[in-house]
C-alpha cells in the first residue's frame, strides 16, 4: 500500500470507518458495479447492511486487499 493510501485509510478509521459502496470502489480502484458483483458472488470484501445501504469497514477492505496482493500480473 502506498503512503497516500495508508494516510487515507487512517483518516477514514478516525472519522468514519464505514465506507459506502461508491467510496469503497474508488478506494480499490474498481467500479461500483464490479464491487456489487463481487459482493453478490461472495468474493469481495466483507460488507454490512446498514438500513437499505451496504457499508464496508476500512479494516475489512484493507484485509481483503492485502490477501490478494500476490503480485501476479503486476508490473
Amino acid at each position: 500500500m502506498t503512503d497516500d493510501a495508508e494516510t487515507r485509510a487512517q483518516a477514514a478509521r478516525e472519522v468514519c470507518p464505514f465506507l459506502t459502496a461508491k467510496q469503497t470502489a474508488f478506494h480499490l480502484g474498481i467500479s461500483a458495479d464490479t464491487l456489487r458483483g463481487m459482493r453478490l458472488a461472495g468474493k469481495g470484501p466483507k460488507a454490512r447492511r446498514h438500513g437499505h445501504n451496504w457499508r464496508y469497514h476500512i479494516d475489512d477492505i484493507e484485509e481483503w486487499s492485502l490477501a490478494r496482493s500476490g503480485g501476479e500480473g503486476d508490473v
